[in-house]
């Protein structure tokens, strides 16, 4: 194990010995006085940078409650790994605990098993091996403010997503321990969250046996070499690389072995994309099968230039950015100066990882002064690439068409 991260464990280890609670007093949808805002460019984009949630530097308010709270961009400059205080945030229900006691938690597994478990912290972190994965966590609705027509949902820019290495232990070894019955054919998730009135659906979600028991989904302790914070899941969440976060469930304590598939309102109605091509259809289509939203796609950003940032002429500027596979890895990102006449390799830094960000960066030298329209995209392991031109569908769900910015020499 990387000593560098396997301190994450050790620190759990030390907060369960002092105790075991990690919390804060007070309400999820404290604020602050706006001391600055930031103008994400779409319409309504307006927001407050907040530092009054615990545990979390500054950070993008999109809602209080439920605490939905975006990266800063400009962050995602600073490396692969997105750190713990600025990684964001999306809770479904408005019923969150504020304090969870380590000690006294427990995992159920249950259902369709041979035999039931309740674990404690300690024994999911002792009794099982441990294991790391550098994973993309992304919100399904990541990139929604840019939807054209525009889509009801939490009105994300492009920072409803962070990157983390995870520590925990395979789900599949909890799985083998209460023993899996033949007949089995999901397995359901639900965390500590709740909603307000009892009519409110529980935040659950499925995934099939085989997926569950692939030996890549994970259930995480530890983010970046440190507990998971409250706001992201302490003192379990489960990890699901390659998929979109809406099943990284939070707050992890049930787990059910289940004989059907589950037809449960966050399966069945909530989270549905069109079963079309990069499920995109037009607005007001009638008539379109949708299925619950799954993989990612693959996406890339620029991490050192905007819209509107200067450069000077005939001296070459380093562009910087990030790019992952989706469900997959990076292949290679391609770089364009000419508003995508033309694309060029970028070099690519250091794999961490399939599921991981991978940084990249291209050399670019104006020759003239003026605009210039500078394109990426990348592509994956399976050759799937970032489309040209951007998806639509009502619920503003997985958006990666190829990202622009238009610089300026002078």
């Amino acid at each position: 194990m990387n000593d560098k991260y396997g301190a994450g464990r050790r620190e759990l280890l030390r907060i369960l010995a002092a105790g075991g609670l990690v919390g804060f007093g007070g309400s999820w949808a404290r604020r602050s006085l706006a001391t600055n805002v930031v103008t994400q460019p779409f319409e309504n984009g307006v927001r407050e940078l907040t530092g009054a949630f615990p545990q979390k530097g500054e950070m993008l308010l999109v809602r209080s409650r439920p605490p939905l709270l975006e990266t800063p961009f400009a962050l995602f400059d600073g490396g692969v790994f997105t750190p713990n205080d600025r990684f964001f945030v999306r809770w479904h229900l408005s019923s969150i605990p504020t304090h969870v006691h380590g000690g006294s938690f427990r995992l159920v597994v249950r259902g369709l098993v041979e035999r039931e478990l309740s674990l404690s912290l300690s024994e999911v972190m002792s009794d099982f091996p441990h294991v790391e994965v550098a994973a993309v966590n992304q919100c399904a609705g990541n990139s929604r403010g840019f939807f054209n027509p525009r889509v009801a949902g939490g009105e994300w820019g492009n920072g409803a997503m962070g990157n983390a290495l995870w520590t925990g232990v395979r789900l599949k070894d909890i799985l083998d321990r209460a023993g899996v019955k033949a007949g089995a054919v999901q397995v359901r998730f639900n965390g500590l969250e709740s909603g307000v009135i009892s009519a409110t659906p529980d935040f659950v979600k499925t995934l099939s046996v085989d997926h569950a028991r692939d030996g890549e989904v994970i259930i995480a302790y530890g983010m970046n070499g440190q507990a998971l914070p409250l706001l992201n899941g302490f003192p379990l969440r489960l990890v699901v690389p390659g998929w979109y976060s809406t099943y990284w469930m939070k707050m992890l304590n049930d787990i059910e072995v289940i004989a059907r598939p589950d037809e449960n309102f966050w399966m069945a109605t909530a989270y549905q994309i069109p079963d079309t091509p990069h499920a995109n259809v037009r607005p007001g289509q009638p008539g379109v099968k949708t299925i619950p939203i799954n993989r990612m796609v693959p996406r890339s950003f620029f991490t050192n230039v905007d819209n509107g940032s200067l450069l000077q002429v005939a001296q070459q500027k380093m562009i910087r950015g990030i790019a992952f596979g989706g469900d997959t890895g990076v292949r290679k990102v391609l770089f364009s100066s000419d508003d995508g006449a033309s694309w060029v390799p970028a070099r690519l830094e250091r794999d961490f990882g399939k599921y991981s960000f991978r940084r990249w960066d291209a050399p670019f030298t104006p020759g003239r002064s003026g605009q210039y329209a500078l394109k990426v995209k990348a592509v994956n392991s399976d050759g799937i690439e970032q489309p040209e031109t951007p998806n639509w569908n009502s619920g503003g769900y997985m958006r990666n068409v190829v990202e622009s910015a238009t610089v300026v020499a002078a």
